[in-house]
């Protein structure tokens, strides 16, 4: 959420931001309102405090002086305060409650590059990377490629685990892993360090990297337990730093995080869909950057270049898009998306679908997680914090199987995975 000094101090300036999401701008009016009655009653309880203060001079005073009737009376009075005071406190503390769920629902400040839009078909391509191929055959898409060569199973996943699950086979398993392996070689070559997560989080843990309320129908909780199975591994990296003060030296933190996700994915059930496209269960490997206030678009640029890199290494056209306000999350300040090109979406005329999304979040995670900075001259504020897949393996192994599919129905594998794969160079029938 955004950092309450900040709306008070900046309340213009948010309420427009919460225009240009279509936001009602009322609600920066609804968080001030509390803001003010929580502070007045801070000061309430201040006053209260100091009559306590005062009182218990009495009685010490009363009885130095062996005045056991004034003493009485003024016990009894101390007695009414306390009850007093704590009943104020319960009073802010309410107020407190309520302010920050209001606050939670303020969107953070949208870069000013981020342009208008009613929803996704309004987000603003900015370049094209790649040649796409024109097949001189009839071609498959990836349900028909992968299951003819053997590389997955999906009704027997739909019948042991339910719809959008599968099994990867054979060669599809050694894709996984290659795609992955080569995402952390290049990130750990770029001085990112490694780190795999914990699969579950607990509450508190996880609103700080999402909000809850958009995301009650995407993540997965566990029955009679505070805890959630995480949807990307950004959650837990974010959660890293959880109420500590970074020294400025410390600071850019450059993180691969590597984790399987978990996503309820409701919706969507076109073919374009399904097969291993939209899933519940994947793997991922994660950039995540905690920086300076002033480095963040630095490093936004960075991470985007990294994972362009990558699918450019993966010979893969793709075009990347910024996002419009009316598809941006309410925790991003500017976002971008890699999309890959696949030829055998839209009835195998190909179209660009989504495989990374680089975001930064400004503050808008530190504030919840209550993670700073340190500077060198003692002032204290809060993080940048910013996240990009660098490589899924689900997506981009459908893009590898529709765009290096041969006529007679094998697949090339990407010169740059051969290695990885133990120099297996194409996917074949099996025999």
């Amino acid at each position: 959420m955004l950092d309450i000094n900040f709306v008070r101090e900046n309340s213009d300036l948010v309420r427009e931001s919460e225009k240009r999401r279509s936001h009602d701008p009322k609600g920066v009016d609804a968080v001030l309102a509390l803001d003010k009655e929580w502070k007045q009653e801070l000061k309430v309880m201040e006053e209260l405090n100091h009559k306590r203060n005062v009182v218990s001079e009495e009685i010490n005073k009363a009885k130095k002086s062996s005045n056991s009737s004034l003493a009485e009376k003024n016990i009894k009075e101390m007695r009414k305060v306390i009850d007093t005071i704590k009943k104020q406190e319960e009073n802010a503390n309410e107020l407190l409650k309520k302010r920050d769920a209001a606050l939670k629902l303020i969107g953070n400040v949208l870069h000013d590059s981020v342009p208008q839009g009613k929803d996704d078909s309004e987000n603003v391509e900015l370049r094209t990377s790649g040649k796409i191929l024109q097949f001189n055959f009839p071609i498959k898409d990836h349900i028909e490629l992968g299951l003819e060569l053997d590389l997955i199973d999906l009704d027997t996943a739909s019948k042991n685990s339910g719809a959008r699950f599968y099994y990867l086979k054979n060669e599809a398993v050694l894709l996984s892993q290659a795609l992955q392996r080569f995402a952390i070689d290049r990130l750990l070559k770029k001085g990112y360090t490694l780190i795999q997560t914990p699969y579950m989080l607990n509450r508190a843990a996880l609103e700080g990297g999402v909000n809850m309320s958009e995301f009650e129908d995407t993540i997965y909780k566990i029955e009679g337990e505070d805890l959630y199975l995480i949807g990307t591994s950004e959650h837990p990296l974010v959660a890293l730093r959880k109420d500590q003060i970074l020294e400025e030296n410390e600071l850019p933190l450059k993180i691969c995080g590597v984790s399987a996700c978990f996503r309820k994915e409701l919706g969507a059930h076109g073919r374009d869909d399904k097969g291993i496209f939209r899933v519940h269960q994947f793997n991922k490997v994660e950039q995540i950057v905690y920086c300076k206030p002033e480095d963040s678009y630095k490093f936004f640029d960075e991470m985007q270049k990294n994972a362009e890199e990558l699918f450019k290494e993966l010979e893969l056209p793709f075009r990347v898009v910024r996002i419009c306000t009316g598809d941006i999350g309410n925790k991003q300040a500017l976002q971008y998306d890699i999309e890959a090109w696949m030829p055998g979406q839209n009835n195998k005329k190909g179209s660009y679908r989504e495989v990374t999304s680089c975001s930064n979040c400004t503050d808008y995670q530190a504030v919840t997680l209550n993670t700073k900075v340190k500077r060198k001259d003692g002032k204290k504020e809060y993080v940048h914090i910013l996240n990009n897949t660098a490589l899924t393996d689900t997506r981009p192994i459908v893009a590898i199987l529709e765009n290096f599919q041969t006529k007679e129905g094998t697949v090339k594998i990407p010169k740059v995975l051969q290695s990885y794969v133990g120099g297996v160079t194409e996917i074949k029938r099996k025999k």
